[in-house]
């Protein structure tokens, strides 16, 4: 009788895959590719999930059949380990999108954004003039943001700085003028992050998320000169672009219990924001609510475990992040207004 090990014969997940797509073709109703809503395309990303898994896994065992002989059954244990690691993830990822889709009736993401609504958006560069800011980000060109934070990372306290500056720019996505916001980031002096944040802000006052390119930075020690090295471009994404879709990022007149879809770049980007309060009280360093501060619990499916609450001062914007499990504070420490 064939027996197939999976740490040995690297036709294994190949064999399990083919099974794996047979099963799931016989036993899903044809209804399904016919389905709509928020929790067809969680269980929909949760296959991406899992097949990207494979993927990753068989490019692991091919790094691992061109090692010594001696290192092949070690390397494919570890390929393995985080192969069912990656799965775990794809799980719980999936169990918190389901919950997303509880609390938004199972409602798709459709936002009124894109050419076909130009009309309910304004001119950016006209924000702080002829167009009233909204009150908790005033994207008035030239205002900028300074937040810090001290806290513990891989057994050593580090302070990262965050910079965030409106530009005199703007960028057309998908038929809509955004403003560009350009959002730098140091550890102890060191880039790890310089990315354009773009912005719209409606007729109503609502601020719109229209899509982000990140770029994340490594400083080499041993390279001569040091500069930061450009590592990663994960989670940019552009409303329009593959399917993207924007979302309103925060609004001019917020309510209690609502909940905002921010963005939704499946698989790579789904930020979601809902309203705690309006009366919040905390103190940063260069500002404090006394009791006026909109609170919100800000999170996103692809990552559970990371839950923030944010702070915004009418008039000044957010002044604090709370991680809610670690406790850690990123504080305003300076804001400039042009």
């Amino acid at each position: 009788m064939t027996r197939f090990s999976r740490s040995t014969n690297p036709y294994f997940y190949y064999i399990l895959t083919i099974f794996a797509v047979i099963a799931w073709a016989l036993s899903t109703p044809a209804a399904y590719a016919q389905a709509v809503g928020c929790s067809a395309a969680a269980n929909a990303s949760n296959l991406a999930c899992s097949f990207a898994a494979k993927d990753d896994l068989f490019t692991e065992r091919a790094i691992c059949m061109d090692s010594p002989d001696d290192d092949l059954p070690t390397c494919l244990d570890e390929a393995d380990a985080e192969f069912d690691e990656v799965l775990d993830e794809c799980s719980a990822i999936l169990e918190a999108q389901i919950e997303v889709c509880d609390i938004t009736d199972d409602a798709a993401h459709v936002p009124e954004f894109g050419a076909a609504f130009a009309d309910n958006f304004v001119n950016p560069l006209d924000i702080g003039g002829a167009v009233e800011a909204n009150p908790f980000f005033p994207l008035v060109q030239g205002n900028s943001w300074t937040y810090e934070g001290t806290f513990e990372e891989d057994g050593e306290m580090i302070t990262e700085t965050i910079v965030v500056t409106v530009l005199n720019e703007t960028k057309s996505i998908d038929g809509i003028t955004c403003l560009v916001v350009q959002d730098v980031v140091t550890i102890d002096g060191e880039l790890v992050e310089d990315t354009d944040d773009w912005f719209a802000q409606d007729t109503d006052g609502n601020v719109w998320y229209c899509g982000e390119e990140v770029k994340d930075y490594e400083t080499f020690e041993d390279d001569e000169p040091a500069l930061p090295e450009l590592i990663s471009d994960d989670g940019s994404f552009k409303a329009g672009r593959d399917n993207d879709k924007g979302g309103i990022l925060l609004p001019q007149t917020p309510v209690v219990g609502s909940i905002f879809r921010q963005e939704l770049s499946v698989g790579n980007a789904e930020d979601i924001m809902e309203i705690l309060a309006v009366d919040g009280d905390e103190n940063a360093v260069a500002a404090s609510c006394n009791a006026q501060c909109l609170v919100t619990r800000d999170f996103s499916p692809l990552d559970p475990e990371a839950l923030e609450n944010k702070y915004y001062v009418p008039g000044t914007g957010l002044i604090l992040e709370i991680d809610i499990e670690s406790g850690d504070r990123v504080e305003l420490i300076d804001f400039v207004v042009l």
